[in-house]
């Protein structure tokens, strides 16, 4: 009969940006496990609050299943001795596997014969293979920031207080460096007991909420929203939704109680975000909307607890977010008394990287960099040098100071206030969209060229100076900004490779020693390798991308329709013949660097004339549709003369001892070789 397991981690309060991902990351580690093991299982479900995860493991197997499995041994030819003794190796083997040598058999592998033996294992109890199971899974957490306590080995997200471990109603005994597992919870740390003992697994969801903790995250997330909604909807407003803020108020609290506040309505004279923001990043609060969408003079907060002396806690809320608001105005009255432009002479005294020069010198090189861009996109902006100038100036006024996330955004307001036009504006905004993976992106012209400068100018003055990526560590997130570049130009549809960008940010780091052509080909394949992960995360097959991926010519936007359509007629087409008939082209001439013209007159067979007449035929159709961007076209077109490929390579000896004619026919398969590699490149698509 089969039972259900729960184990509890008990922990310090967690922070609540590391629930999510240790969730998965034991789910995995579970599963994967689990099925090592050979233990069949109905379900695994985790829930979790900030002080603890809760592990059930529904329809476990008790015993673990018998197994048998044969082991290789040493070769035949030297098992036995010249006496006809077991060697060393054979005995050692036998020993080692516990068998006797009666167990002992051979058989071919390879060429040899080599001895093996069959060892049955009985299954374990399943509860004897718990320890290991969650030790394992303890130890192979990965965090951003981990922690060591009371001189133990064991590092976890923060100490581990208490275990349990049950299946059905039996305790399962064991502990990870001296933390004992029992049958010993804890509930709310205001509201509920210290100690609660729990019977069964059956229970322990009831009995935690008896003490004041909601354990299941989703069912607690969304009477979270719920209840915000109904405050909302009591002081007639709306909740102004954030998945992103409502994930993280969801794992600071364990039993959830809403109610409003509010503030001085003076406030509302800020630009919304700055009131917005001190609400959602510093406070975790909810802003109110009226039905219109304007901001209200209110908000909404979840209590980590009951309703008890609620008024005080408001009262409370309400001073720590006047104090945070006021400040908010005073800075910006402070900031709007003078214009924009005059901020940009204090980006002298924030140094960017010592290397590279201080904010202004950046915004100088982004400046120059935006008008490279535009040349290059052939746009005439007339606001675009006056945007780059203004584009870092709010990073040096006092509200952007207290609060960094309003970065562009208070450009754009001081902007407008300064008499700026709305492009101006706007550019200083929307240049540092995306801010997160999925963000909106930039959508004026002005905006897409400084965003493109700002951080194509972080990755080359980077790179130059020998800072780069490694492993899991990317402090200056040139990772995100690489993928920020590689998006933009694919939303946009920009007509520029980013070779082209790289070599234009390149040539603003004069002032550097460093080689300027090894650092571009270090950057193109960072790119490269960014883009190959953009469409492998579209499902597109590894060898299309690659079949695809030229660095040199990396145009985003024509390399992701190239891939899309690429993979679609290699997914639905029987294409074996056509990759063998373009991989013998490719093979034949992967020494040869392009074609040195082709003479008719050295033909001496039907099939290489033929073969010419077909591939001229095509050529210029072919190249016309790739210029169109009408791949599958001019692939089916390429196809269409894989009949004289064949019979070509079938009929006639290609490396001809007379040299003059082998080059001539070498020239003429680069020919189709180079035409077709502007399509993509055939011979790169494995064969399934």
């Amino acid at each position: 009969m089969n039972k259900n397991l729960l184990f509890e981690i008990g922990t310090e309060e967690i922070p609540a940006r590391f629930i999510s991902n240790t969730k998965k990351q034991m789910t995995d580690y579970l599963k994967t496990n689990l099925e090592k093991l050979k233990l069949n299982y109905e379900q695994i479900e985790i829930k979790c609050t900030p002080r603890r995860f809760a592990i059930f493991i529904y329809g476990i197997d008790q015993i673990q299943p018998d197994s048998e499995e044969s082991f290789k041994g040493p070769a035949k030819k030297i098992a036995y001795d010249e006496q006809g003794n077991l060697s060393k190796a054979l005995a050692g083997f036998i020993k080692s596997k516990g068998a006797t040598q009666e167990d002992l058999y051979f058989k071919a592998s390879g060429k040899d014969e080599y001895a093996y033996v069959d060892v049955k294992t009985k299954g374990s109890q399943t509860k004897d293979l718990l320890k290991d199971l969650f030790e394992g899974m303890i130890r192979s957490i990965s965090f951003p920031k981990s922690m060591r306590w009371g001189g133990k080995d064991l590092k976890f997200v923060r100490p581990i207080r208490w275990l349990i471990c049950l299946m059905d109603d039996e305790v399962i005994p064991f502990d990870i460096e001296g933390i004992k597992t029992g049958n010993v919870t804890r509930g709310h740390r205001f509201l509920g007991k210290s100690e609660i003992i729990i019977n069964s697994e059956s229970e322990y969801e009831q009995r935690l909420y008896d003490n004041f903790v909601i354990l299941d995250d989703e069912k607690r997330k969304q009477l979270i929203l719920s209840q915000c909604e109904d405050v909302a909807d009591s002081i007639d407003g709306q909740l102004m939704m954030d998945s992103v803020l409502l994930e993280e108020v969801n794992y600071i609290i364990e039993y959830p109680t809403a109610f409003y506040g509010e503030f001085d309505e003076k406030y509302l004279h800020l630009p919304p975000e700055a009131v917005i923001t001190p609400m959602k990043e510093h406070q975790r609060y909810f802003p109110v909307t009226d039905r219109s969408g304007k901001l209200l003079n209110k908000f909404i907060t979840v209590r980590n607890g009951d309703s008890y002396r609620i008024d005080q806690v408001k009262k409370g809320n309400e001073k720590v977010l006047e104090a945070r608001l006021s400040d908010a105005l005073f800075f910006y009255n402070e900031d709007t008394k003078k214009p924009l432009s005059e901020f940009v002479e204090n980006l002298h005294t924030i140094v960017f990287q010592q290397k590279l020069g201080t904010l202004f010198e950046k915004t100088e090189r982004i400046r120059n960099l935006s008008a490279r861009i535009a040349g290059l996109l052939e746009k005439d902006l007339s606001d675009l040098d006056r945007a780059a100038m203004l584009s870092k100036a709010d990073l040096t006024s006092s509200v952007v100071f207290e609060f960094p996330e309003l970065q562009g955004i208070m450009g754009r307001y001081y902007a407008l206030s300064s008499g700026e036009n709305e492009k101006v504006a706007e550019a200083i905004n929307q240049h540092y969209l995306p801010r997160f993976a999925g963000d909106e992106l930039p959508s004026t012209d002005e905006a897409v060229i400084i965003a493109l400068a700002d951080r194509l100018d972080s990755l080359a003055g980077f790179y130059a100076i020998g800072i780069t990526p490694t492993g899991s560590q990317d402090p200056y997130a040139l990772r995100r900004q690489a993928l920020a570049v590689l998006n933009i130009m694919m939303d946009k549809k920009l007509d520029v490779t980013v070779s082209e960008l790289i070599g234009a940010a390149l040539e603003n780091f004069g002032f550097i020693d460093f080689d300027s052509e090894k650092v571009k080909n270090e950057l193109e394949d960072f790119f490269e390798l960014r883009f190959k992960n953009i469409l492998s995360d579209l499902d597109i097959r590894y060898d299309v991308i690659d079949a695809v991926n030229e660095v040199e010519k990396l145009n985003p936007d024509e390399l992701l329709m190239k891939a899309k359509e690429l993979d679609s007629w290699v997914k639905n087409h029987e294409i074996t013949e056509v990759l063998n008939a373009f991989s013998r082209v490719c093979n034949i001439t992967k020494k040869e660097v392009s074609g040195k013209g082709v003479s008719e007159e050295l033909f001496s067979y039907r099939e290489e004339t033929e073969l010419w007449a077909a591939f001229k035929g095509i050529k210029e159709k072919v190249e016309l549709l790739t210029k169109e961007k009408e791949y599958i076209a001019a692939l089916e077109l390429l196809v269409s003369i894989k009949d004289e490929i064949d019979a070509f390579f079938d009929n006639v000896m290609i490396m001809d001892e007379d040299m003059d004619v082998r080059q001539n026919r070498l020239s003429m398969l680069c020919s189709i070789r180079d035409t077709m590699k502007n399509v993509a490149d055939l011979s790169k698509i494995v064969n399934s």
